[in-house]
């Protein structure tokens, strides 16, 4: 079940860079700082969550792994910003670590 709060945490981890880039406009700074504030309260949750059987180290670099990849495609998908086959390269080693730790533990 932790693993499963982990994995919930990193995706969910993506929402509040995405609510900080919408309060970029300024029609909707309020409603992207609430999303952002939103998603940091849920994702933070299911961190403690999953820190209760996962070691720290592997929960943080996990979390904050899935949450680097998902923004990036994120932003590539939704935002307009760059990709380049380096940027894909990098992304792609930060999964295969995630994907390391957990065959680790």
């Amino acid at each position: 079940m932790s693993w499963l709060y982990l994995v919930l945490a990193g995706l969910t981890e993506i929402g509040w860079p995405v609510g900080l880039k919408i309060a970029q406009s300024g029609q909707h700074k309020v409603t992207g700082i609430a999303i952002a504030i939103g998603f940091m309260v849920v994702s933070g949750t299911l961190l403690f969550l999953a820190q209760r059987t996962i070691p720290l180290g592997t929960a943080y670099a996990v979390w904050t792994g899935i949450g680097a990849a998902g923004t990036f495609l994120v932003g590539i998908c939704f935002f307009g910003d760059a990709a380049s086959l380096l940027r894909y390269i990098g992304v792609m080693l930060i999964v295969g670590g995630v994907v390391v730790l957990k065959l680790a533990s």
